[in-house]
């Protein structure tokens, strides 16, 4: 059986799978695979939840999509995963900035899925067709790998084999002549069942180069990549249960210039051990295989100046969480978990003009975390109290910078001290039900994020700015606290509003040296505070769904940095919406549009270059043909746009143009 528990988060109504169990002989036995149900704390923090009609439901078909239904979500740029370099696909909430590393942790079926070595998540990797529901808790975290949750955490849990169907499959082609395939195969048996999924999506592109900015050697941002996966879930026991995923993917982009070939490609492998009895537990552990290349092309000559050939890394990891039974009102959770990352790169330069060797780099290290954590949620009548800390013993080691000449001779062969240490973060929240469907919250936190192998390595060249690295970077840590009211009217109808202030200590950020270097360093701090507003209305024909973030941002540095004292972060907007109007006219029909409002940016840390802000609409449509096929309609920013997602010096990416999908769909 199946329970939803309906929370005062924030326009959210969490689905939470109760245990597998055997029934009377004439009924069946419906096998889930989540994981431990959602704890009561979930309501202390502000958390929003994105269903399964939002994720079928979106313009472009893609994770990042869905996302951005969530008012402060944004990548490190405005491009999606079919236009952007991987490795600018960094996710954080409440406009924190960034330098295309995550500040929040993002966990598929409980799996941290950012790239052990660059921090990005592999978007195009990730179906919306394949989940259940998105969970987005804002904020500071702890719990498992609370390590990375430094501005909050976004869960991905996978959609069940008796939800999909047998047989679930759709194809659409849009006014480019480009195309998206998708299909799952999900067989059943009495104690478990098997999921079985692909995607494919291939096309020419759209011009990322303004008309005036394109030259003989300008191509469209074609992209073509695919993605497999299965997952197993086995009842063993009456309260014990199996949980086996795989997935393998692979993702070629041209950016630009012809000859700017990106790639990334990837294998992940888990195994999961869910207990339901009187002792819940939760034992995880997994392994990723990731690899990048990148090719560098001059905007002066349109030759190859960079190959960034080889970037192999891997991540391994896993947890323990245990739930000891005390009684009506306390959950209590005990646990450990591991991370570990390390990965190389190896990247050869041209001569622009000659395209003669020109020397080549070598670098790499290992990072690890071991969390121990313990949280306590205490239900007293009308009051909620939780609260939750984790030690981390983090270390940074084996890290090497070997940079060559043309004629092999060594320009730099530096390797760096190992680092290591503890540090203990916390967070603590409480509710209050004051009348009928009003609870009043409010929350304090603090979090950690080690640098990424990427920043403390590796140098990157957008030309002609050469970002370069930093080996001594030292950890970010987040100060944070929040205090929000939610009103739920009915099951169908609610509101949220949250008041948040935090502040990123050591934020690491791309600072800019010259008009052509820049390098990661530590600022002082990011301070963001501000408010957002959620909104949920139906239970009829009719619903929407809207969200609102105004974030008040700034730099706070001093001694070499004081000029950037005062500055908005780059790639971070004021205001920042979204707002979808659906309408089910009959049975299994749906149209629906999304309005989106992204406020003014700055591309760098000087406040100059802006990306002026940008509104779009969506449209999709979906209208049953028979029982299992119906025709489906996506249209994206039908208003056409301009949306700039890069400016450098008046060299300017554009973002998605308008967009029109037609295809159908069996099973859904």
């Amino acid at each position: 059986m199946s329970l939803r528990i309906c929370l005062l988060a924030g326009a959210m109504c969490l689905p939470v799978a109760a245990p597998a169990h055997a029934q009377d002989d004439d009924e069946t036995i419906v096998v889930t695979g989540a994981g431990l149900d959602a704890t009561p704390s979930v309501i202390a923090y502000s958390t929003i939840t994105i269903g399964q009609d939002q994720l079928q439901s979106t313009a472009s078909g893609r994770i990042e999509d869905a996302l951005s239904n969530i008012a402060g979500f944004q990548q490190f740029r405005r491009s999606d995963s079919r236009s952007s370099n991987p490795t600018a696909q960094g996710v954080t909430l409440r406009a924190l900035s960034g330098n295309a590393t995550s500040r929040a942790l993002v966990l598929l079926d409980g799996v941290p899925m950012l790239d052990p070595f660059f921090g990005h998540v592999p978007l195009s990797a990730l179906s919306p067709s394949q989940l259940e529901m998105i969970r987005v808790t804002r904020g500071g975290g702890s719990g498992p790998f609370g390590a990375g949750a430094l501005a909050g955490t976004i869960e991905l849990e996978s959609i069940d084999a008796a939800d999909l169907g047998l047989v679930r499959g759709q194809a659409l082609v849009n006014d480019r002549g480009e195309t998206e395939l998708e299909a799952s195969l999900a067989p059943q048996w009495d104690d478990g069942f098997a999921v079985a999924s692909g995607r494919w999506d291939r096309g020419q592109g759209f011009w990322t180069a303004p008309e005036d900015q394109r030259t003989p050697a300008s191509i469209r941002a074609s992209y073509d990549s695919w993605s497999a996966g299965a997952r197993l879930v086995q009842t063993l026991g009456p309260d014990l249960q199996l949980q086996l995923r795989g997935l393998a993917y692979d993702d070629d982009r041209s950016l630009r210039f012809d000859g700017a070939e990106t790639t990334q490609n990837g294998q992940d492998l888990s195994l999961r051990l869910i207990g339901r009895g009187e002792w819940q537990f939760d034992i995880l552990g997994y392994g990723q295989w990731r690899n990048f290349s990148n090719i560098v092309i001059s905007s002066g000559t349109f030759n190859p100046v960079l190959d960034q050939r080889d970037t192999p890394a891997s991540g391994l990891g896993g947890k323990v969480e245990v739930r000891p039974p005390l009684g009506w009102g306390h959950v209590l959770r005990l646990g450990a978990d591991f991370r570990q990352s390390e990965g190389d790169l190896s990247e050869y330069r041209f001569n622009a003009f000659s395209g003669a060797a020109n020397g080549s780099r070598f670098a790499g290290g290992t990072n690890s975390d071991l969390g121990l954590f313990v949280e306590h949620d205490w239900t007293i009548g009308m009051f909620l109290l939780t609260g939750g800390i984790r030690a981390d013993r983090w270390s940074i080691r084996d890290g090497y910078h070997r940079n060559l000449a043309a004629d092999g001779s060594v320009l730099e062969d530096s390797t760096y001290a190992d680092r290591s240490g503890w540090d203990v973060s916390w967070r603590a929240g409480a509710t209050a039900d004051v009348a009928r469907g009003v609870r009043l919250r409010g929350a304090a936190y603090t979090g950690l994020r080690l640098p990424t192998l990427n920043e403390l390595y590796r140098p990157f060249v957008v030309f002609p700015v050469t970002t370069n690295a930093n080996a001594q970077l030292s950890n970010e840590r987040l100060e944070g606290y929040e205090a929000g009211v939610d009103v739920i009217l009915s099951r169908d109808t609610d509101f949220s509003l949250t008041l948040f202030d935090n502040k990123v200590e050591n934020a690491v950020a791309n600072v800019t040296l010259t008009d052509t270097e820049r390098q990661r360093q530590n600022l002082d701090a990011i301070h963001a505070q501000g408010v957002e507003l959620g909104a949920r209305v139906g239970g009829g024909p009719v619903t929407f769904f809207g969200t609102l973030t105004y974030t008040d941002a700034e730099v706070e540095a001093s001694e070499v940095q004081a000029a950037l004292d005062g500055n908005r972060p780059s790639q971070t907007p004021n205001w920042s919406a979204s707002a979808t109007l659906s309408w089910e006219p009959m049975d299994d029909w749906l149209l629906s549009a999304t309005l989106r409002h992204v406020g003014a940016q700055f591309e760098g840390d000087q406040e100059n270059d802006e990306l002026p802000a940008a509104t779009t609409l969506d449209m999709f449509a979906r209208v049953p043909v028979t029982r299992d096929w119906s025709v489906v309609l996506r249209g994206e920013n039908l208003f056409d746009e301009e949306i700039l997602t890069r400016n450098q010096g008046g060299s300017i990416d554009l973002g998605v143009p308008r967009t029109v999908w037609a295809g159908l769909r069996y099973g859904y």
